[in-house]
């Protein structure tokens, strides 16, 4: 028997979210996370994340009730959440609740690193083989800092964000993600009646200063604020974008609390397993969306797809099972994902077109359409004629025909 039926690579909100529904379901779970570190990010979850995951209240930091998108010129354009809200949570302890949440329900905690990965014999014939997960320990079971140890597993799920070290062992094709590298700082929020800040709103900013080819943001955080922004080009000095959004948003002052810094995948890779025995979840398999930087809620379903097919391929005996994890995935968002593609390949590469496009949200039937699509996480069809003004609108600005 091994030590375990499945080793959850990475405790963030995917490998969180599938150690919990792993050990809900009775599995042996093992989660090993390195601890420690926060990934930047914005920490948007739409309502529907927080109902699929049963988010609480209390790890809500804000509620954001309006958007405001900001072009190179200053244009200003503000757009409200009409019915519902923004979820806002802090990701150092965020992610800690959910690691916790899957204590609670069953699974092991271990704070260590990922080594390596080797096949051993499986546990019957015609089965596949199991896993041996080579770690070095952080702390906690008796160990000392910089212990190596190792532990078994009929399955894998790699979870340890971008650049996965588990998807470059195990998985083809690992090695044919798009990055962007984000940056932002962690700032205590300023006092009512600040100018340009509004604990209710985010902001987004584009502009070929902050970024080249992404946007900036200023996101409330309750007390606290994220302000940040990222870029593909590598030699774009993130640090100095942001502090000149600070300086925009009458930030420079604020007291910083923390810096954070990391790649973020923009493209699903081709695959997502190893046809026996490892399964990709969360920015492991690129699930980040392009043009909007949202990945906490795709994360947490990657998550809970990896575990349902980590469970199928241990019931079955089958692991063409742990396939149906990017199938499922890429059904119902891969159209999502390929738009949002295509919308910053062309909409973010100058300010023109950031002009241009700052311009277009203005309109009723794109915020509407935008915030539905967001909100629940599919595309919106109840309204076609609102489809065919957007696109006349679009063919309009690429054009030329539409005054910037």
């Amino acid at each position: 028997m091994t030590d375990h039926d499945v080793i959850v690579i990475g405790g963030g909100p995917a490998g969180a979210t599938a150690a919990n529904d792993l050990a809900q379901a009775g599995y042996r779970v093992l989660l090993v996370d390195r601890n420690g570190r926060t990934k930047p990010c914005g920490g948007a979850i739409p309502p529907r994340a927080i109902r699929d995951f049963d988010i609480p209240d209390e790890m809500l930091v804000a509620r954001i009730h309006c958007a405001r998108m900001i072009s190179p010129r200053d244009r200003r354009v503000d757009i409200p959440i009409e019915n519902g809200f923004v979820g806002m949570v802090d990701r150092h302890s965020f992610d800690e609740w959910l690691r916790g949440r899957a204590a609670r329900h069953g699974a092991t905690r271990m704070v260590g690193q990922f080594d390596r990965i080797e096949e051993i014999a499986p546990e019957a014939p015609g089965k596949p083989p199991a896993v041996r997960v080579h770690l070095t320990l952080k702390e906690g079971r008796g160990s000392t800092p910089g212990e190596r140890t190792s532990v078994t597993a009929r399955m894998v799920i790699g979870a340890d964000g971008a650049r996965s070290a588990v998807a470059q062992q195990a998985v083809p094709g690992a090695d044919r993600g798009r990055f962007v590298f984000a940056y932002h700082e962690i700032l205590e929020a300023p006092q009512a009646g600040h100018p340009n800040y509004e604990p209710e709103r985010c902001d987004v900013i584009y502009d070929g200063r902050i970024s080249p080819d992404f946007y900036g943001w200023v996101f409330p955080h309750g007390r606290l604020v994220s302000v940040g922004t990222g870029s593909m080009d590598k030699g774009f000095s993130l640090r100095s974008a942001t502090a000149a959004l600070r300086s925009m948003a009458g930030l420079a002052e604020a007291t910083t609390v923390r810096r954070e810094g990391a790649p973020i995948p923009l493209k699903p890779l081709p695959r997502w397993d190893n046809g026996r025995n490892v399964v990709l979840a969360g920015d492991a398999s690129g699930v980040v969306a392009p043009a909007s930087g949202e990945g906490i809620y795709y994360a947490m379903l990657g998550g809970r797809l990896a575990a349902e097919s980590c469970i199928a391929a241990m019931a079955s005996g089958d692991s063409r099972a742990l396939a149906g994890a990017r199938k499922r995935f890429m059904k119902e968002h891969g159209r999502v994902f390929f738009i949002l593609g295509i919308l910053q390949r062309f909409w973010y590469s100058n300010d023109k077109r950031r002009e241009a496009f700052v311009k277009i949200c203005q309109d009723k039937d794109v915020q509407q359409l935008t915030f539905d699509a967001y909100m629940n996480k599919r595309l919106v069809r109840k309204k076609p004629m609102a489809h065919v003004r957007i696109f006349l609108k679009d063919m309009a600005h690429l054009l030329g025909f539409a005054k910037a």
